[in-house]
C-alpha cells in the first residue's frame, strides 16, 4: 500500500473497514483501528456524518495531558474518563487524551458553506468508549484508542494530509 505523499507523513482513514493508516516516506508505518460515524459518511453540517475527501490537520491540541483527560472546547477541563475497554455505549461523547483538529481541503466536499468539516469540529480524537473501537459509533468525528491516539499525535505535525475514503 502506498500514499503517493512522498517523505511527507499522509493518513488514510477508511470508513469502510474502520481503520486508520499512517504513511512516512511513502511506507506504510502504522495501521489502527478507529471509529467513524454511528449514521455513516457525509459532510453535511447538522447530520454526525464522517465528512470525505481531502483534509488536513489543521491544529493540535493536549500535549502533554495523561490519558483519559476531558477536553471541552478543546481546553483540557482536568476530569480524566473513566476508560471502558468493553463493548458499552457511555452516557456522552467525550473527547479525551488527545485532538487532532481537521480542515477540509475540497471547497463545496469539505470546505464551504454547510459542508465544513473545521466549523463542524471533525476530529481525530480519543475516547472514553474505547470496547467500540473498530465499528462505527462517533457523531462525525475519528476515535481513537487513548495509547494510539498519543501516538499518531507524536508521529504527524500539524499540516498533515488526511484523506477521509469509504
Amino acid at each position: 500500500m502506498s500514499s503517493g505523499a512522498g517523505d511527507a507523513p499522509f493518513i488514510i482513514v477508511d470508513a469502510s473497514d474502520q481503520r486508520l493508516y499512517l504513511f512516512e516516506r511513502n511506507q506504510l508505518k502504522f495501521e489502527f483501528p478507529v471509529s467513524t460515524s454511528a449514521v455513516g459518511v457525509g459532510s453535511a453540517e447538522g447530520s454526525n456524518r464522517t465528512p470525505l475527501g481531502l483534509h488536513r490537520i489543521a491544529e493540535k491540541f493536549g500535549d502533554g495531558e495523561p490519558i483519559g483527560m476531558i477536553f471541552k472546547a478543546r481546553q483540557p477541563t482536568g476530569k480524566l474518563a473513566a476508560i471502558q475497554t468493553k463493548p458499552i455505549k457511555g452516557d456522552g461523547d467525550d473527547v479525551t487524551t488527545r485532538i487532532m483538529w481537521l480542515q477540509g481541503m475540497q471547497p463545496g466536499v469539505n470546505e464551504g458553506k454547510g459542508v465544513d468539516s473545521h466549523a463542524r469540529y471533525i476530529y481525530i480524537h480519543g475516547t472514553p468508549e474505547e470496547g467500540l473501537i473498530g465499528r462505527p459509533e462517533s457523531h462525525g468525528c475519528i476515535r481513537m484508542n487513548n495509547t494510539q491516539v498519543i501516538e499518531l499525535f507524536n508521529q504527524v505535525p500539524v499540516g498533515t494530509l488526511v484523506d477521509i475514503i469509504k
